[in-house]
């Protein structure tokens, strides 16, 4: 009985994908079919190169799947085939979702962008700041949108180039038992930039997530699941992985420079899988392909999907449009998204922006907003072609990560042939 009610129920889940996300012949929205198969061509030649294990692609476009394919394996150790609901660890693409939780929060008024962090986290009450080889008091506190923007003077202690990278390691914030526990231990350590000046990726959307559950009274996980996640249907995207999903992980790799070839990353090493509770709003997420497009669907709507409504839409207007200055932007010039390295591109409120296409060194139309992860994820939302793709993969380290990215960005781009403006 209970099988038959399982399968009852695997039937409805899927008439209600089938239902809100149709796959349409390329040719209706726009684009070649011949054309599109150059996205798998390519993921194959990543795997034939050995650069990537297996890999899921998906492209939508007017809202209706286009291209949806599994190519490859789950692991170099796993000749099983990389199949369409495969689970991935998606790392950073967690943080747009932790960014749109407190951006429903701000919508319900609960808090200004301007405000300081410490009104909602008072342990981030007088902060200091490292410099010049001495703790000093910061000239101004850091404010919720320098967390979303990355200028918040925060870093993620993975350097040993400065002392504020070292006391991140001895406090062991990534041992905390929750993102109290976190807060805490990060408070107490100064910033490494004044707020407000500088770009550098951190931890700040992990400190977003804390006052998503301070504001809320809700773990993370718990928001995430009843304002997000059920509403949209996204039933393949968890902290923790049910124990009869647990088979759909695809192996994690990292690229072995010493051998020159992928290998599995321990498991002692990987992210845990069960019984996690310390709920990482910057990289703690495993979702699948189809999971993902229903989040940036409803970004691409405007905030809404199947009659289900996340953000205004004006609020998601003003988050994909850059929020850095030019001097903000470039004073890490050896870090996105500097124009030295990446030109033509910038940061809004959780996600990356192309600014300029003609300077990004890979097509692309202006406003496109994305993000990746660090085992070689990776979607955009392009609003002027109404398009999203999404790339999954699991290799930690790889040396080609961008190239992989962009070859996924040409392959999809080459097979238009209606353009959004005509």
């Amino acid at each position: 009985m209970k099988s038959t009610v399982f399968f009852l129920a695997l039937l409805c889940s899927s008439a209600i994908v089938a239902d809100t996300l149709l796959t349409v012949d390329a040719e209706d929205a726009g684009f070649s079919s011949e054309r599109l198969e150059n996205i798998s061509a390519f993921t194959r030649r990543e795997i034939e190169a050995g650069k990537i294990a297996g890999a899921v692609t998906m492209v939508a476009r007017h809202g209706k799947i286009v291209h949806f394919d599994a190519v490859g394996n789950y692991g170099v150790d796993n000749d099983r085939a990389m199949e369409k609901d495969t689970l991935f660890r998606i790392y950073s693409m967690t943080k747009p979702i932790t960014t749109v939780a407190m951006m429903m929060l701000y919508e319900e008024g609960m808090f200004e962008l301007g405000d300081p962090v410490s009104k909602i986290l008072p342990e981030f009450a007088n902060q200091t700041i490292y410099k010049d080889g001495e703790i000093v008091p910061t000239q101004s506190e850091m404010t919720i949108e320098q967390l979303m923007s990355h200028s918040a003077g925060l870093t993620y202690g993975f350097e040993n180039d400065h002392a504020v990278e070292t006391a991140y390691q001895e406090a062991k914030i990534w041992e905390s038992q929750d993102l109290m526990d976190f807060v805490g231990r990060v408070a107490d350590i100064p910033l490494r930039f004044e707020p407000g000046t500088r770009f550098h990726y951190s931890i700040a959307t992990d400190v977003l997530g804390a006052m998503v559950e301070r504001l809320s009274g809700q773990t993370l996980e718990r928001f995430f699941t009843n304002r997000i996640f059920s509403p949209l249907g996204m039933d393949d995207t968890f902290f923790n992985i049910p124990e009869e999903k647990q088979l759909r992980l695809a192996n994690n790799h990292y690229w072995n420079a010493a051998e020159g070839q992928l290998t599995v990353v321990p498991t002692e090493t990987d992210l845990f899988t069960q019984e996690v509770t310390l709920f990482s709003g910057g990289g703690g997420l495993f979702s699948t392909a189809m999971d993902y497009m229903i989040f940036c669907e409803m970004m691409r709507n405007g905030g809404s999907y199947d009659g289900v409504r996340i953000l205004g839409p004006k609020t998601v207007q003003y988050m994909t449009i850059n929020h850095l200055t030019d001097q903000v932007r470039n004073n890490g010039a050896s870090e996105y998204p500097s124009s030295h390295l990446y030109p033509g591109q910038s940061f809004g409120l959780g996600f990356g922006v192309v600014t300029d296409p003609g300077q990004s060194q890979v097509i692309s139309s202006t406003g496109a907003y994305s993000w990746g992860g660090a085992a070689n994820t990776k979607f955009w939302i392009d609003p002027e072609e109404d398009l999203v793709a999404i790339l999954m993969s699991q290799v930690m380290g790889s040396p080609w990560s961008d190239h992989t990215r962009y070859q996924m960005k040409v392959a999809t781009y080459q097979a238009l042939t209606e353009l959004g403006d005509e």
